[in-house]
């Protein structure tokens, strides 16, 4: 998992902005349960390597070109890591995102249009044809 310092860097880098941070960036070597939808994970929320499977196979779908976590902007004050939502670049709706991810099993709230959080500092490339979308919670 990318360290705190890491992401304050990056974010410094970017005029304040978080970062984007990939499924590795993320999950590897993550074994925080409440470092994504805190507050879902004491109301049978998926462990979190459940979701890291999911992601995964999210980002290996047809017309899925990324797929990043989105931090919540706390992140800048405390010393942790805290995904909020994840973002989906795709040309594909959100309805088909929310029914691959089965994201009422994910006790999240859907699947929106754009950035859930704040714009990113360093978002990957948007293909033509496609959109960023978020699946969020709360």
């Amino acid at each position: 998992m990318i360290s705190h310092a890491e992401v304050l860097a990056r974010a410094e880098a970017a005029d304040d902005a978080l970062p984007l941070l990939t499924i590795d960036e993320f999950f590897v070597g993550n074994t925080e349960e409440e470092s994504i939808a805190p507050n879902q994970w004491d109301y049978d929320r998926p462990p979190l390597a459940e979701i890291e499977q999911r992601l995964r196979a999210l980002a290996a779908e047809p017309g899925v070109a990324w797929v990043r976590l989105q931090l919540h902007d706390d992140t800048h004050e405390i010393d942790e890591i805290t995904a909020e939502a994840i973002a989906i670049c795709t040309d594909r709706d959100p309805d088909e995102i929310e029914e691959i991810l089965d994201a009422e099993s994910l006790h999240a709230d859907g699947v929106i249009e754009g950035y859930a959080i704040s714009e990113p500092g360093d978002e990957p490339p948007v293909p033509a044809g496609s959109r960023v979308l978020s699946l969020v919670w709360d």
